[in-house]
Order: C-alpha cells, then structure tokens, then sequence
C-alpha cells in the first residue's frame, strides 16, 4: 500500500479574510481559459510554457498565465469599461496568440471541453500550486483540463458584492446555457450542452457561495472555514459566483469558454447589463429560499442548454429557460443601452430565438465530418475570425 501523499499536520494559523478593495461599480474583467492543439490529429498539445514566452514580446493588456495542466493557458483583460472594450483587448490578445502558435505550428481553440483528449495523458503545469493541488485530488487534478470563461464585476463595497452575488444567483442557468460549449467528452457526445460543470461538481468546495448579506457575516463563516483547516483562502472556494476582496468584484465562473472573443464580449455585455439593472432597479430581494430551485435550475441548463426548463424561485412557476431569458433581456434593455452593450445583447438574443448556442455548432459540425479532429479543426479557424 502507497503512503499517504497527504500526512497529518498540526493546522496552520487560519489565514485573515483580505479587506474588499474600492473597485469602480459595472467595471468588468474576463479571463479565458484556451486550448493548445497540435495541427497533426488536433488533440491537445503542451506548448503552454512555448506560448507565454513568445506572447511575453508582445505589448499587450491583460495577461498570459499558464493553468493546471500544460496544454492550456489563461488569457484576461485589464479592468475595462464595456463590453467593446473587452472585446477590443480580447481581439488584440487572440491575435497575438494565432501568431505565436503559428510559429510553434500549433492552433489555439475555445470551447469548454476538448472533445477526445484522454485526462491520464495530460501533465500538470510546474507551479507550486498546481503541484499541491494535484497531490490533494489527484487524478482529479488532470480531469479539471476544462475550460472556462469568468467575468469579474466592479463593485462599489463589500455589501454590495454580497447582495449582487445572491440577486446574479437567480440567472446562472441563463450563463450556462448562453456559453455552454461542452457536449463532447473523451471522445462521446455525452447529452450534456456543458458537461464541464460535471467535473467541477466533484470539487469539494464547489456549488453555491453561503446566503450571507453583509460582509461581517462573510467573514465570520470564512473565520469558521479557516479555523477548520479546510480552506487557507478564497482561492479554495470553487463557487459558481464567489466574491474577489482583493479586486473588489464578484467573479462569475460558471461560463464555458465561447469558441470566438466576440462572444465571449458579447457575455460580459449581457452580465453588465443584468449587474446595472440589479444594482439600480433592484427588481427583487434574494433569499436563501431562492436556492431551493438552483441546483435543479443549474442542471437543466447544463444538460439541454437553452431547451432547459428553468424553475422560477420566486414563484415556482416553470417554464422555458429561453423564454426567462429572453424576459431578462427586455428587463435590462434600457440598462445595455446606456452602457454601450445592446449589440452584445442582441447578437445573444438572436441565438436565444434561433435555439442557438456554441454546443449546437459543435454538433452540427460533428454530424457533417463525422471526425471530431475536424471539428477542432473549424473550431480554431474560427477562434481565429475565419468564417466556419
């Protein structure tokens, strides 16, 4: 028998919650998490370390990090003020990138799941952090090769974090489905629209944040946390939306990563219009009883996407999520067009009509090739602004 990687120890000094820092209220930061294929059978490839040093001659906004395993990077904005300036920075990074992977003759492509790479063939990134987290949840570790978009909102104080995080709880069915880019998994079309999220769940840790309102209640549940040893700070907490003190925002996570940057703009519009009308109009008051439905909520999004049936909290009433989602839009129009985002909203809003969404197109392309390495294919032609 193997000894225990994970010994005993006397518990560290719990760690202190960080002060939630003043951030301008509707500013908004996206993070991409991307694949590195080679262009010979298109399965992943690990070229992260390759990439970051090539991306690292450019000048560029946001940065270039690597991620868990090594056929992955990260890319993220700097803090912008619209979602056309979220695309603009995304823009300028994607095609950077495509010039770095030419070089290196490989391709970079969106999408949540890579749809036939095998987990025990992944390695992970040499980073102190990767390695502690792989010795914890071991193979897990290179199942959690996923990928995923988040979107961190402005916030003008703690309390008012906590209550858009709880009120922006109501609408995660509606982010997965509009994202959702994952309906492929070792090679099988698994009936999901985002079986990411499937392996996010066997994360202890993951789910829904704690129905705290204020941020002395916050930090007196991550007190309670940390005096268990369980979580040495908010990085150990993988929830759907979780509170980000240090850049005084809420981060959204439950995204998949879109196929193209103008989507993943387009996401971070429809998030800043929903977080504007939340935060001026203040349509509802949440309450831990909202979270009855929302786990029930969260799978019908994962599993049918925008054919789910989304389970009112308030109400009870059920109905199509597409149809709750297209209600949303025509609630925070006014919003987005102050902001600069109806375009982001419409161009979302014609793929709700249409029953659209980036597991749809990789489908569609599946049915045609009959070759998920095609597919992959398409799929970073079109990460590069090519038609597909």
């Amino acid at each position: 028998m193997s000894a225990n990687p994970n010994p005993v120890k006397p518990p560290a000094a719990p760690a202190a919650l960080e002060p939630f820092s003043h951030s301008a209220a509707l500013t908004l930061g996206v993070e991409l998490e991307l694949q590195l294929v080679n262009t010979h059978d298109y399965d992943l490839a690990p070229y992260a370390d390759d990439m970051i040093r090539l991306m690292s001659s450019h000048r560029l906004p946001g940065s270039v990090v690597p991620e868990m395993t090594t056929g992955m990077i990260e890319i993220s904005t700097g803090v912008c003020q619209s979602s056309s300036e979220v695309l603009g920075q995304l823009s300028q990074i994607r095609d950077a990138l495509v010039k770095s992977a030419d070089k290196l003759n490989i391709a970079v492509v969106g999408g949540g799941t890579h749809p036939f790479q095998e987990w025990h063939q992944r390695r992970i990134y040499d980073k102190p952090r990767f390695r502690e987290l792989s010795a914890l949840y071991g193979y897990l570790s290179k199942q959690f090769t996923i990928f995923g978009q988040h979107v961190h909102v402005g916030c003008p104080d703690a309390d008012s974090a906590l209550l858009l995080l709880h009120r922006m709880s109501r609408y995660i069915p509606h982010f997965i489905a509009l994202s959702a880019s994952s309906p492929y998994v070792q090679g099988h079309d698994t009936a999901f629209d985002s079986a990411r999220l499937n392996s996010v769940f066997a994360f202890p840790l993951s789910g829904r944040a704690p129905f705290a309102l204020t941020w002395d209640a916050f930090s007196a549940y991550f007190d309670k946390m940390t005096r268990t040893g369980v979580v040495k700070g908010m990085k150990d907490f993988y929830w759907d939306i979780r509170p980000k003190p240090e850049f005084g925002t809420i981060e959204i996570r439950v995204f998949d990563t879109p196929l193209t940057v103008e989507r993943a703009a387009a996401l971070a519009g429809f998030v800043q219009s929903l977080a504007a009308w939340l935060m001026h109009d203040h349509p509802f008051q949440p309450s831990d009883d909202d979270y009855l439905v929302y786990t029930y909520n969260r799978f019908q999004a994962c599993r049918f996407g925008l054919d789910a049936i989304y389970v009112d909290p308030a109400t009870g009433e059920h109905m199509p999520l597409r149809d709750h989602i297209l209600l949303t839009m025509n609630a925070l129009s006014s919003h987005a067009d102050h902001l600069g985002a109806s375009a982001a909203v419409q161009l979302l809003r014609a793929d709700v009509n249409r029953s659209h969404n980036d597991a749809r197109w990789l489908r569609e392309r599946q049915t045609r090739e009959r070759l998920l390495a095609e597919v992959i294919r398409q799929a970073a032609q079109k990460f590069r602004g090519l038609p597909g």
